[in-house]
Formats: structure tokens, sequence, C-alpha cells
């Protein structure tokens, strides 16, 4: 906690006065606000670190302090050394499994305050089974803390933890090298450590990062300095805190309002409310309305029921316009000189959350600003855990990161995740279980191509499909000499199928082939009969089998036989 106001804080006022209260509260509120994220793979310190940065930096209360000493008496799994000691990772895991298990499950957030700036800290978990949470937590980051356990080195949870610091846009990482304890503070080691971390930060596009060897369980380099490392001049983890510029891009970008509430009190009143996300706008200024591209300027700003003649962001406000224009929720008002792109198409980096793939032939809602709407997602690529370089890829698992294509059933305001995170993020949820099952960070619009517009719209993917008749669809094509005999031989096929456990049609009328296409993608195995010069089984195009047995009811489960191995083969 920032320090305890004192009677001295202000001339002639006695000790804990309501004047010295009131300067203090004033001085806390123009200090810089910092929030920083612990990242890194499971057991490198996380949760012992902003332990023991909150308790050398004075940032805990004296009931904190003595419910963790009592805690770390009964023991903990990454419990002190001794009754005196004190369990620093106590402080954040607070989850009885967390304690029991030794692990960081679910983000925590503490907060404290220093002579020069305040900070919120979250606390991620490093297990790869929550990368998910790591996300959520490092989403509202202005810096990430990066840490490595100085024996084992960098490995694939923290080159996964670093892409997603880099995905998110975190304009500063700090490389914590903890347990430098343990290597008898060897520079060597620190040095092989921050150059491959570097390396990885340069892959990623990441400016630069500030290395920092520490002991977090000793306090090695993390409030204090230490003895042990006299060739580190870098200062410590919190003078770095402390010193790192923190600038709010939000105030300086072009206007941008998601609107959130349409306020219609009575006739002589409407305003549009949400909470600007960017930029500074004033009465008199012009704005466009998106996606209508309506333009209009500003009649005035209400802000807490009184009138202000400009507003910033994030301030939540009520925009008057001059003209009565179509406005609703989920549209945006913007600075009608710098616009934001508006589109139903785009390229985008997605961080999988849900333990269920995804599935490129179902929609799922797309959730961004104050707008929903339906979105195909197409895989582009996935990414190497290694590397960290693109790899081929046709759906995402549970924490993997992949380019995608995205095809919006109606049009985003958006720009580009690297511009803005408030405007370029969106998240992705299963319209069925209402999970939210992905995070998503724009990077660019795309050219519209239709495609196929039916598996857009479907709420149904072909993997769900499949589980639930146990197959998947084949197109088949059912030749014979006569139509009439392509006829017969296809619903003999069809009853042998049936009996068999599996869904088929035969499909018949005007554009069977494009009909039978349509049945196939369903999940169906759609029998087409056809004239042809003998009895032949084509699967997508391409000849299956052939037969000269004059005997319909032997070529039927022939062929039924082929096509049902297909249909447990087919992807």
């Amino acid at each position: 906690m920032a320090a305890r106001p004192r009677g001295d804080d202000v001339p002639g006022a006695p000790a804990d006065s309501p004047l010295a209260v009131s300067a203090w509260l004033r001085e806390q509120e123009t200090k810089d606000l910092l929030r920083f994220v612990t990242i890194g793979s499971v057991d490198d310190g996380k949760s012992t670190l902003i332990g023991r940065l909150l308790h050398d930096a004075h940032g805990l209360y004296q009931d904190q302090l003595a419910a963790v000493r009592r805690a770390s008496l009964k023991g903990s799994t990454r419990g002190a050394g001794s009754a005196s000691e004190i369990d620093f990772s106590l402080f954040t895991d607070g989850l009885l499994a967390e304690r029991e298990q030794g692990i960081t499950i679910d983000v925590a957030y503490r907060y404290f305050a220093t002579d020069r700036r305040k900070f919120i800290i979250a606390d991620t978990p490093g297990h790869v089974q929550y990368t998910r949470n790591m996300a959520t937590g490092a989403s509202t980051a202005d810096v990430a803390v990066i840490l490595v356990d100085a024996r084992h080195g960098v490995i694939a949870q923290t080159r996964r933890h670093a892409h997603i610091a880099a995905l998110l846009g975190i304009p500063h990482v700090v490389a914590c090298v903890n347990k430098m304890d343990l290597v008898a503070f060897d520079r060597g080691r620190f040095d092989a450590i921050v150059d491959e971390l570097r390396s990885i930060a340069a892959r990623l596009g990441v400016a630069a990062i500030h290395p920092v060897p520490v002991s977090a369980l000793a306090g090695d380099n993390v409030a204090r300095p230490s003895a042990h490392t006299p060739w580190w001049t870098g200062g410590t983890l919190l003078e770095l805190l402390e010193s790192l510029p923190v600038a709010d891009d939000d105030t300086v970008g072009p206007f941008r309002l998601p609107v959130q509430l349409v306020l219609r009190p009575g006739l002589d009143y409407r305003g549009f409310a949400g909470r600007i996300a960017s930029g500074t706008i004033a009465a008199g200024d012009e704005i466009v309305a998106l996606p209508s591209g309506k333009r209009t300027r500003v009649a005035g700003i209400d802000v807490g029921g009184r009138e202000v003649p400009s507003a910033s962001a994030p301030l939540s406000v009520a925009l008057r316009l001059v003209d009565e224009i179509d406005v609703s929720r989920g549209d945006m008002l913007a600075s009608a000189s710098a616009p934001p792109v508006c589109a139903t198409e785009l390229t985008a980096d997605l961080v999988w959350m849900s333990e269920r793939p995804l599935d490129p032939g179902r929609t799922y809602l797309l959730k961004h600003t104050t707008r929903v709407v339906r979105a195909a997602v197409r895989v582009l690529s996935g990414t190497d855990p290694e590397t960290l370089e693109p790899a081929p890829a046709e759906t995402l698992a549970l924490n993997d990161i992949g380019r995608v294509l995205v095809a919006c059933r109606a049009p985003l305001s958006f720009d580009p995740y690297r511009r803005s995170r408030k405007t370029g993020a969106f998240i992705l949820v299963d319209s069925v279980t209402n999970d939210t099952v992905a995070a998503g960070m724009i990077a660019e619009r795309t050219k519209r191509d239709d495609g196929d517009e039916a598996a857009k719209r479907t709420q149904v993917g072909a993997a769900e499909r499949r589980e639930r008749l146990g197959q998947a669809g084949v197109h088949a094509a059912v030749l014979a000499p006569t139509l009439d005999a392509a006829r017969a031989l296809a619903f003999a096929v069809e009853r042998e199928l049936f009996d068999r456990g599996r869904v088929a049609y035969v499909v018949e009328g005007p554009a069977p082939e494009a009909a039978g296409a349509v049945c196939a993608r369903a999940g169906l195995i759609a029998l087409v009969p056809g004239a042809g010069a003998g009895a032949t089984l084509l699967v997508d195009g391409a000849i299956a089998s052939s037969s000269d047995d004059a005997d319909v009811d032997r070529t039927a489960r022939a062929w039924a036989e082929l096509l049902a191995d297909r249909s447990a083969a087919a992807p």
C-alpha cells in the first residue's frame, strides 16, 4: 500500500486529520497507474515473486500478513523451509485447490502503490490447460513480466505465453530470470537465457525486453538490490516497474464510440450512450454513424446528467446529434475524417480457449465492442509452439494460436488491433452453450468472397452432424445402362446402408447433382442415380467400384459396404 497519511503532510494539520487524509487522497489521484501481468510456465515462481514484491514494497495489510503466516505454519506444497519463513505464493493463491496442488489456477488481482506509482497486478496460471486464463489476465496489461526458471531455461509454455503477450500488444516486456540462487547467481546462465528471450522477442515483433536476475524466494533484486549479483547494474524489478513509461494511447487516437444504449426519456431528448473507446469529441464535431455511413454533427455531450463541451476516452457519455439518423445498440459513432474500417470479412489472430476444437463447418457469435454478429471461421494457419512459425492446420484445439479468416453475417466497424486494442479485439461465443471459446485480435480486412453462403448461415457444424449421425456425408453417383436400372440399384444400396445403421437418401428430381452435394454436406450418404455404360459407383466424381454382376442385391451389398467404410473414414 502507499504510505499512510501523516499529519506533517499538511503543515499545521494533526496526525490522521481529515485535512491530511484529503491531501493524501489527492496525491493518490495524481499518480500514474500501471497494470502488469506475470506470465510464464508452471513453477517458474510467478506467485512467489508477486508475494515477495508485495511484502517488500509494504503492499500488504497486517491481517493479510498474519493470515499467510498461519497458512505457512500449516505447510503448503510450496511451503517455506521453516516455520519462521513465509510462503509468499499464498498471498495470491487463495483458492483451496491452488494451495493443495501448489499451482495457480485462476487469475488473481492485487493492488498496491509506492511513492511514485499505483499498480494493479494480475497473477496468471502457468499450466497449459489454464492458458485461456492467462490470456484473459494479460488482455489489459501495460507490462508483461515473463518469468523463466534459471535451471530449466525457456520451454514451450514460455514461448506460448510470450506469443500471446505479443499478440495482445502489451507495450513492455520484463524478463525475470528467477531462482538465480539455485544456479549460484551464475552470470553466464543469466546471459544465455536473456539472449534466447531476445531472439524470441525479435521473431514476435517485440521491440525490446528488460531483463532482471532475481530470486523471488530470497528477495534478490525484487524490491532491493542483491549483494549476490555485483555484476548486475540494471536495478531492481520494482525500480523498473516504477520507471517504465505508461502512455495513454486511447485519448490520442481517432474518436470511436460504440453505442451501448439509446436514451429516449421523452420526446425532446434522444441520446446515444456508451463509453468512448478512443479519441476526443467536442460539440460541433462531424461524425459518421457506422455501418450506415450517415454523417452528422454533435449537438451536445452529456456526462452524468450535465452538459460538457468535450469528452475524451475512457469517459462514458451520451451524445445528442444534430440530425435524426438511425443509430442503434452495436453501431459505432466515429470521426468523419478518420473513420474505422467497415467490412464483413477480416483476418485475425485467434487464441482458442475451448476444450471443443474449432469447427470450420459451423458459425459462432462474434462479440466486438457492443456489437454481436454471427460469423464463420476458417483456419489459415496454426503456430508451431517450438519455433513460433506458421504451421499448416485445419482446426484449432485448446490453447492453440492461429491466423484465421472470419466471415461475418453483418458488417463490423473496427481498427486493426495494432492500432487500437479496444476496437481491434473480439471474442467468439458458442451460441449453443454460451461459452466463450476464443479471443481474437483483428489484423486487417480481406476481400469479400461469398463462397458457400449456406455454410455461413448454419449453426450446426460438420463435426456435430457426424457425432450425431455416426457418419460423415458422402456424395455418390450410382450408374447403370438405363436410368430405371440405376434407380433400382440405388434404392437397393439405400436399403442395405439403412440395415447397416447408416443414413442414406436417393436424390432425384431437377438438378440431382447439386441436391446430392447439399445432402452430403448435411451428413447423408447421397445416392444420385444416372444412366451410364455399365454398373459403376462414383464417389465425389471418381470411380470407386464397377460391377458386371447381374444380381442387383449382391452389387448393392458390396457397394453399401464400400460406402459405409467411406462414410466412417471421411473427414
